[in-house]
């Protein structure tokens, strides 16, 4: 079944592609049909196969089937197929709908690989060819933001790739392997521990770089927007966690319970958290704040992720948490980006002062919304909830172990991160379900989506509140499988999510949200133009990064590099000069005469040639002499005569 969630969809793009020529619904269909039946084998690999291995010998690539790859793997096969389920609809009367398809497929083919992987030579082929798949989603609609955004995006994971690969080659020269299973065993025993450093820097260079950890985050909001929301959810949902994968493993198993690593991605994370949430506060795009908030939420993965690292053995909460919050997020984005993907379908345009007002009279696409919204937030209920309280806590009870005030610091950013999600959030749903639609609107009726749309919304939308709802039944027991692979702990004691501790720090988190609304998003961002608002984006230009950081530096490297390069042709230039005008200086020109001059003027006065033909011919001779003299038959009559005549010595010798 392993050989069938990995390399079926590349079969299966090649089939896209041939029907596609033919009939775009059939390719949709087959799409739709093929995604399915990745999703049913890889629940069946989960099930029947628990536990075993596979590999291809003559590749040397190695998959497994433990707890953490069959969760993502469910994850990763369930959000293709919703998002399969949504194409149809959103790409009617698009074009390259073969070149979509077939990077759709072959993505989730990688993809898969990814997560399955048993070595990180596998993980790093599939995730390089992963990033180069998905590369094609970000430019799909080829305008000029796309081409941009792809340009980014491949920037970064060229570099990404090539750090990560530097950083594999050093692992193996210091433990001699790259399963993944050996690594903690063999990376203990390494001695050179600041080799072992800068081979997880390196590796976390290239995976924080996919999971749009800052300061390597700058394609994530570009990349968003442009894409197709289909791509956009599994760029967010999906792509980003096989980031986080890396950033799990090198924590888990290579550096385990290292201080200093946890502090390093704490400090990491702590700025992404809050980054994201400020620049979403402040836009008015519903994919670029869905793109930035995707930024937010891996700062709180990240935060979580530290938290094992710091707790050491006794992090239940924080291990339990991170991997629930990765999956939260991968389904909290799959609804919100479908949701996105069905606004744009039906009004053309994503600025809130033009969308806004589309969903009144809409309750079930109200429901689903706030079923992705809520979840975000952390509302009790929803799965969001339970992975926020985990991760929150973990910092409760690192900061009561250590005593430190920044972590104490850390967990009050935690809170107000929380309160900035809840207050974009918040901005969308007014903007779409309460205020009036614009005047020359004529979208708004009670139709939005064909049958597929809307039962992709559902089926994205529902696995939260059913996960919050069973905490103990069913989240618990999904995360629990994950703890061979994250390093964690499990539960010492059953955890009270909705006891009054617990449910004071999501109360902080909403006040904050609904204060930084009224007296902050209300005021400075939404302008009342005509008694009707207008939302503002009021973020300055010159705090991006790449435009005020990456791309002014890199400009100014690629001219020192030329000055230095063309520094060292011209010293190489003026050496070959000097050594022209002294030690190989040039010789006065000298009359050439010829060798026979002498020999040639005496014959030359007694016969009828001049000098001239004299000298030629006896060159002619010397010639054919020398031709004749260095050839192999003269040096064998050579030989003959030289024993001819010893014989006739020895006969000579003997008889006389």
């Amino acid at each position: 079944m392993i050989y069938f969630v990995i390399f079926y969809p590349v079969l299966a793009a090649f089939v896209s592609v041939w029907l596609g020529r033919r009939n775009s619904r059939a390719q949709g269909t087959f799409v739709v049909c093929s995604t399915g039946a990745v999703l049913a084998a890889m629940v069946l690999a989960a099930f029947t196969g628990f536990g075993s291995s596979a590999a291809i010998p003559v590749c040397q690539l190695t998959f497994a089937l433990d707890g953490f790859r069959c969760v993502y793997g469910i994850v990763v096969a369930f959000m293709w197929f919703v998002s399969a389920l949504l194409s149809p609809q959103y790409f009617l009367g698009h074009r390259n709908l073969n070149r979509y398809y077939f990077f759709f497929l072959m993505t989730l083919s990688s993809t898969a690989g990814v997560f399955l992987s048993a070595d990180l030579y596998t993980t790093f082929l599939f995730f390089e060819m992963m990033s180069f798949g998905s590369y094609v989603w970000v430019v799909q609609e080829e305008t000029p933001g796309a081409i941009d955004a792809g340009k980014t995006y491949l920037t970064i994971a060229v570099l990404g790739g090539l750090v990560t690969l530097m950083g594999l080659f050093i692992l193996y020269h210091l433990t001699g392997t790259l399963v993944i299973s050996q690594l903690q065993g063999a990376c203990a025993a390494v001695e050179n521990r600041s080799a072992l450093w800068g081979a997880a820097v390196c590796i976390l260079f290239g995976f924080g770089a996919k999971a749009g950890m800052f300061p390597l985050h700058i394609w994530l909001p570009k990349a968003h927007p442009v894409a197709p929301a289909p791509a956009s959810a599994l760029l967010s949902g999906v792509l980003t966690k096989a980031g986080l994968f890396g950033v799990i493993l090198v924590t888990a198993q290579i550096l385990p319970y290292n201080t200093g690593w946890g502090n390093l991605i704490l400090v990491l994370g702590a700025i992404t958290m809050v980054l994201g949430a400020v620049i979403a506060v402040f836009s008015n795009n519903l994919k670029y704040i869905l793109a930035c908030s995707s930024l937010s939420q891996i700062g709180f993965i990240l935060t979580g992720i530290a938290m094992t690292c710091l707790l050491g053995e006794e992090n239940a909460l924080a291990a339990n948490g991170a991997v629930l919050y990765m999956m939260n997020h991968s389904l909290v984005k799959l609804t919100l980006f479908l949701f996105a993907g069905v606004v744009y379908i039906n009004t053309h345009a994503l600025d809130l002062n033009q969308i806004r007002g589309y969903g009144r009279g809409k309750p079930l696409l109200h429901a689903l919304f706030l079923c992705g919204a809520c979840s975000l937030a952390g509302i009790p209920g929803f799965c969001g909830y339970l992975s926020k309280t985990l991760v929150h806590e973990s910092i409760v009870e690192y900061a009561h172990l250590s005593g430190s005030w920044a972590i104490t610091a850390v967990e009050w950013l935690f809170l107000f991160s929380g309160g900035l999600t809840a207050a974009y959030l918040l901005k969308i749903y007014v903007a779409l379900f309460w205020q009036k639609a614009p005047e020359r609107a004529h979208w708004n009726d009670g139709s939005w989506g064909m049958p597929l749309s809307k039962a992709a919304l559902l089926l994205a939308a529902l696995t939260l509140p059913v996960l919050g709802l069973l905490p103990h039944g069913l989240s618990e027991r999904i995360t629990a499988l994950t703890l061979s692979f994250t390093g964690g702990q499990p539960f010492a004691h059953a955890v009270h999510y909705f006891s009054l501790t617990n449910l004071k720090g999501v109360a902080i988190s909403l006040i904050i949200g609904a204060l930084v609304y009224i007296f902050f998003i209300r005021r400075a961002l939404i302008h009342q133009e005509h008694s009707q608002p207008v939302y503002l984006a009021r973020w300055p230009e010159w705090l991006s990064l790449e435009e005020s950081v990456y791309k002014p530096f890199f400009a100014w490297l690629i001219r020192v590099l030329s000055v230095i390069i063309r520094f060292f042709c011209d010293i190489l230039d003026l050496l070959v000069l000097f050594i022209r005008k002294t030690i190989l200086r040039d010789s006065r020109v000298r009359v050439n005469r010829h060798r026979y001059s002498t020999v040639a003027r005496s014959i030359a006065k007694a016969s009828p040639l001049d000098e001239q033909q004299v000298s030629d011919r006896m060159g002619t001779f010397r010639d054919t002499a020398s031709r004749m003299t260095n050839s192999l038959s003269f040096s064998l009559l050579m030989t003959c005569l030289g024993l001819c005549v010893v014989l006739i010595f020895i006969l000579l010798y003997v008889f006389f």
